[in-house]
């Protein structure tokens, strides 16, 4: 009579030790659930830094369209569009974002971003008017300068360059662009103190070097600025320098810092030549 509960204890017994030995390789699931969040976060971080922005945009549209309700996704994907120069695709899917749930200011900056590069400048005017004033940050502020900027109102474009400035450790490309702002209102030294400020944070940027080039030659400066430069980039800054002495009808400097471009540049500088030949015929 007492085989069968033995029998029975030891069924029981065999059940259990199943339960137990099932708890661990649910364990190491959810393990490798975690490892592959992980892994998905550092792969998204690398597509939106250092990846192909083509590849970066394939990657999150595939993931997004897997994971539909994931905001962050979405988010990959309208950065990646932006990085890929597609602007108005980019502004299409930061419209998703704002529309849901979880949406943050910097989404509705993030918005504003897209739809300036993208030209619509009422648009991003009236996604950066929803940002409540207490989210000050440095991307809002500058996307705010260069609304103010688009407005031709002067004031609140230096007001929103100055704090955009100050909310950043690396104001170099804000700083060029309020300078390049005060160069298109005709206030050349004001800009060429700003590009010049610009280059102590940065001075590899070309973009800015050339505008500091142009606002020292509309004071008819002619001599270059005393900046880190290459062989090559002197004589491209020679040659814009040229170009506006021309403009401004000083011929005969224009067609010496051409030919100073001519012989500076490390291999045969085809713009340069045709345009003093051009002075010269």
């Amino acid at each position: 009579m007492r085989r069968p509960i033995v029998v029975a204890l030891c069924l029981s017994g065999a059940v259990t030790l199943s339960a137990c030995q099932r708890s661990p390789d649910a364990e190491v699931q959810r393990a490798l659930k975690d490892v592959n969040v992980i892994d998905e976060s550092n792969l998204s971080d690398i597509m939106l830094t250092v990846g192909d922005p083509e590849e970066a945009v394939s990657y999150f549209q595939r993931t997004a369209e897997q994971n539909p309700d994931r905001i962050d996704l979405k988010r990959g994907l309208a950065k990646s569009l932006v990085r890929a120069g597609r602007p108005t695709e980019a502004a299409a899917v930061w419209r998703t974002v704002v529309a849901h749930p979880q949406v943050t200011n910097d989404d509705r900056v993030s918005l504003a971003d897209a739809l300036i590069r993208a030209n619509e400048w009422s648009a991003a005017e009236a996604e950066l008017n929803k940002v409540p004033p207490t989210h000050e940050t440095f991307e809002r502020y500058r996307l705010e300068a260069m609304v103010a900027d688009s407005k031709k109102n002067w004031k609140k474009a230096d007001s929103f360059y100055e704090i955009a400035a100050g909310l950043t450790t690396k104001p170099s490309g804000v700083l060029n662009n309020w300078g390049f702002s005060k160069l298109t209102r005709g206030d050349a030294p004001g800009a060429e103190k700003l590009f010049v400020q610009a280059l102590t944070y940065d001075p590899t940027m070309f973009t800015t070097k050339n505008n500091l080039v142009l606002a020292r030659g509309a004071q008819r400066k002619y001599e270059l600025p005393v900046v880190k430069m290459s062989q090559s980039e002197k004589a491209e800054l020679l040659y814009t320098m040229a170009l506006t002495a021309i403009k401004q009808g000083d011929v005969s400097t224009g067609k010496q810092l051409l030919r100073e471009a001519v012989e500076t540049h490390p291999q045969h500088f085809e713009t340069a030549a045709r345009a003093l030949a051009a002075l010269e015929a």
